[in-house]
């Protein structure tokens, strides 16, 4: 029960984390939502990239990625061309004006940031990242577990081994 105890504690946190989420989302500038920040980071960190695979990252659908997409090319902070390789894809892409879009962005979650965690040692900072992080990968490594089908066994199981023999002799108790 202990264990549980912990994990219930741990969605505890998780909730409130999402009171750090708002808080985070409410720096954003009002034609800049969430969504469209994580289109802007993910192309920043991953550079130029198939539709699909932005929907991918992003773990949404396909139509939804559509929809952010088109609202930051609207403001012209990112570009769509054919993918030479498949005319029917799109390549999506920063622009000079999407660049700065993320530099802003970095600039006001990182003052943010520093603001709320100005009590915190760098090595608490690190720690919180790493954990972070390895969140994330068990997380990440569950969805594509998830999606994969069951691998056959390396070899055969071995058939499980024959029940000892009866002995079929009634024994009667010995007259002594």
């Amino acid at each position: 029960m202990a264990g549980e105890a912990r994990y219930e504690e741990l969605m505890r946190q998780f909730s409130a984390f999402g009171a750090v989420k708002r808080e985070l989302g409410r720096i954003l500038p009002s034609d800049c939502p969430s969504g469209s920040t994580a289109v802007l980071t993910l192309l920043s960190r991953h550079g130029d990239m198939r539709m699909s695979k932005l929907a991918e990252l992003l773990v949404v659908d396909m139509s939804v990625t559509s929809r952010h997409v088109a609202h930051l090319a609207e403001r012209g902070w990112i570009e769509r061309s054919p993918d030479p390789a498949d005319k029917r894809s799109r390549i999506v892409r920063l622009t000079p004006a999407g660049w700065s879009q993320i530099d802003e962005l970095s600039r006001r979650t990182t003052r943010l940031l520093e603001e709320r965690l100005r009590d915190w040692s760098d090595d608490e900072v690190d720690q919180l990242t790493r954990l972070m992080q390895r969140l994330r990968s068990s997380f990440d490594d569950c969805r594509t577990t998830a999606h994969r089908p069951p691998q056959p066994p390396a070899e055969p199981p071995a058939p499980p081994p024959a029940p000892p023999a009866l002995d079929q002799t009634t024994r009667t108790p010995a007259n002594t």
